[in-house]
C-alpha cells in the first residue's frame, strides 16, 4: 500500500520538474535571425531539372498574430526575410500567388509554425506539385491524401489501442486518454529542446515517462475508485474532470504556442511516383506498423497477453481462474500510456507539439475504436485506419476544418448497420 502511494507522488514530482524546465524564449534580443527557402516545381519528365517559381508571397507573423513581413520569391525561386529576434513565428504561403496548375502537395502545410533561436537563419520548405491540373494531377493529389490518411490512421491506432484495451479490461471510457498523448509529446519536447538530448533517446525516455504516468494514474486514482466500487458513470465524469485539469496544467507550464522538436524538422522530400513524403514520414509509418505488430504478438503469444484477453472477455471468470486481474489492469494502463506517448511523439514530429494536441486527437481515437469495435485491439487498428483515410479524403469535397465531421458521419452510418462495430461481437441486452 505504501508503494502504491509513493509511485504516484514520485511520478507527479517528475511531471512537475519536467514541465518547470525552461522552454524556448519568445521575446529576446538577438541579431541575424532570418527565414529563407526556395520554391521549385517538380520536373515534368523523370530526371529533369526542377523549375523555379517566381513571384510567390510568404507572410511571416509572430505567435501573437502580428505580421512581421512578406517575402517574395525571385527568378531563382529563392526568398529570405529577416526577423526581429528569436522566438515563435508562423509562415504562410499565399496560395493565390502560385502559378496556375501549381499547388501544395500537402494542403495542410499552407502555414508552418516554427521557433527561431538566437542567430539562427532557418530554411522553410513548402513542397509544390501539380495542383489538380488535369486527370494525372488529380490522381496524384488523391494518392497523396490516401497515403497521408493511412499515416494519420496509424497514429490514431497507436494511441487508440490503449484506450480500447483500458475499456475492455475495466469498462472505463477514459476521456483523459488524450492527455496521455500530450504528456508523452511534451515530456519528449522538454528533454529534446530544453535539455538538449537528441530526439531518439529523448523519445525513448518520454515513452517511459508516459507509461509510468499512466501506471501512476491507475495506482493512485482508478484502482482506489474500483475498490470503492465507484459506478462507471461517476468514473467517466472523473475522467472528464481529469482531462480538463491536465490540459490546463499543460497550458500553464508549456504555454499556448505550438513548437517543433529540435531534430528532423526540415527534410528534403522523397518522391515515389506522384506521392511525396519526407524521411520522417517513412519512419513514422514503419515504426507504427512494427509497434502494432508487436502489440498483436504480445496479445496472442505471451502469458500476460492471454491474461489481458481473458480479463477483457470475462473479468470475474478470469479472477476465479487465478489471474491477478489488478496486475493485468496495471499492465494495460502502462502499455496504453506508453503507446499514447509514442503516438504523441510521432504526431508532434509530423505536426508540432501543443498543449491540446491529444485532446484534438481524442475524437478521432473514439471514432476509430468505436468503428472497429470498442474493447478489441484489432478493431481499434482497423477502425483507426478507416477513420484516417476517410478524414483525409474528405478534403476533396469539404473544407479541411470539416474533416472530423465527415469521419464521425462515417462512424454513424456504419453503426446504423452494425452497432457492435466492424470487428466487434454482438451482445444480447435484456
Amino acid at each position: 500500500m505504501r508503494v502504491a502511494r509513493l509511485v504516484p507522488a514520485a511520478v507527479l514530482t517528475l511531471l512537475l520538474v519536467l514541465l518547470a524546465l525552461p522552454g524556448v524564449a519568445v521575446a529576446q534580443e538577438g541579431g541575424g535571425e532570418a527565414v529563407r527557402g526556395t520554391l521549385t516545381q517538380p520536373p515534368e519528365e523523370e530526371g529533369g531539372e526542377p523549375t523555379p517559381v517566381e513571384g510567390v508571397d510568404i507572410v511571416v507573423a509572430t505567435q501573437a498574430g502580428e505580421e512581421v513581413g512578406t517575402a517574395t520569391t525571385d527568378a531563382e525561386g529563392a526568398y529570405e526575410l529577416e526577423l526581429p529576434g528569436p522566438g515563435d513565428y508562423s509562415a504562410t504561403i499565399v496560395v493565390d500567388t502560385l502559378p496556375e496548375g501549381v499547388g501544395l502537395r500537402n494542403p495542410e502545410a499552407e502555414t508552418l509554425e516554427f521557433t527561431i533561436r538566437p542567430g539562427q537563419s532557418r530554411p522553410l520548405l513548402f513542397p509544390l506539385g501539380e495542383g489538380g491540373a488535369g486527370a494525372s494531377g488529380r490522381l496524384g493529389f488523391v494518392l497523396q491524401l490516401l497515403v497521408e490518411g493511412l499515416k494519420f490512421g496509424l497514429i490514431i491506432a497507436m494511441t487508440g489501442i490503449g484506450l480500447s484495451l483500458i475499456y475492455g479490461t475495466t469498462s472505463l471510457t477514459n476521456f483523459a486518454h488524450g492527455e496521455l498523448v500530450t504528456f508523452g509529446a511534451i515530456a519528449t519536447w522538454y528533454l529534446n529542446v530544453s535539455a538538449g538530448i537528441e530526439l531518439i533517446p529523448a523519445a525513448l525516455m518520454g515513452i517511459v515517462i508516459g507509461a509510468a504516468g499512466a501506471g501512476a494514474l491507475d495506482l493512485g486514482l482508478w484502482r482506489p475508485l474500483r475498490k470503492r466500487r465507484t459506478g462507471l458513470i461517476a468514473m467517466l465524469v472523473i475522467s472528464i474532470g481529469l482531462s480538463l485539469l491536465l490540459r490546463y496544467v499543460f497550458l500553464f507550464f508549456f504555454g499556448g504556442r505550438t513548437a517543433p522538436y529540435a531534430d528532423y524538422v526540415l527534410q528534403e522530400p522523397i518522391s515515389v511516383g506522384p506521392v511525396t513524403l519526407s524521411p520522417k514520414d517513412f519512419v513514422t509509418v514503419t515504426l507504427s506498423v512494427a509497434v502494432l505488430i508487436g502489440v498483436g504478438l504480445i496479445l496472442q503469444r505471451t502469458r500476460i497477453g492471454k491474461a489481458m484477453r481473458a480479463v477483457a472477455d470475462n473479468k470475474d471468470l478470469a479472477e476465479s481462474s487465478g489471474i491477478d486481474t489488478e496486475r493485468v489492469v496495471l499492465f494495460v494502463w502502462i502499455l496504453g500510456g506508453g503507446l499514447a506517448a509514442l503516438g504523441g511523439v510521432l504526431l508532434g514530429l509530423d505536426q508540432q507539439v501543443g498543449w491540446q494536441m491529444g485532446f484534438q486527437l481524442l475524437l478521432y481515437m473514439f471514432a476509430g475504436v468505436t468503428l472497429g469495435g470498442i474493447g478489441t485491439a484489432y478493431g481499434a487498428l482497423f477502425g483507426s485506419l478507416v477513420i484516417g483515410v476517410v478524414a483525409f479524403l474528405s478534403v476533396l469535397f469539404v473544407p479541411n476544418d470539416l474533416r472530423i465531421v465527415i469521419a464521425l458521419l462515417a462512424l454513424i452510418l456504419t453503426l446504423l448497420f452494425r452497432p457492435q462495430g466492424i470487428l466487434g461481437s454482438a451482445e444480447r441486452i435484456g
